[in-house]
């Protein structure tokens, strides 16, 4: 149940325009273009730049199948839920989507 919770988490849709793998790209060969002739400070930001753009270009290359995961979720949620008193409600707000919390068997009314 963790490891779904957990990827629905890493994989929710964030707010504001997303960039793209080519975006991400392109603002790499800049930083990279710029390494080189930069102060000492501004070398050490650019570097750190690298780094958070070479780790969110990797994040959006690689596609988690979470449909394992959901499976276990499902088979275990609606005893979980009773045994710990969490609702739909709470499941929902968590992201987990409606139509899995149904074939969980766990609905609105109780």
């Amino acid at each position: 149940m963790r490891r779904y919770l957990e990827a629905l988490e890493a994989h929710k849709p964030k707010r504001g325009r997303q960039r793209t793998p080519e975006t991400i790209k392109k603002q790499l060969a800049a930083v990279e273009e710029d390494i080189d002739s930069a102060d000492p400070l501004k070398r050490v930001q650019l570097l750190q730049k690298r780094l958070d753009l070479t780790k969110e270009l990797e994040a959006k290359t690689v596609s988690v199948d979470i449909s394992s995961f959901e499976k276990d979720f499902v088979a275990l949620a609606k005893a979980y839920s009773q045994s710990k008193g969490i609702s739909y409600t709470a499941w929902r707000e968590a992201g987990v989507p409606a139509a899995v919390l149904k074939s969980a068997g766990i609905s609105r009314a109780g």
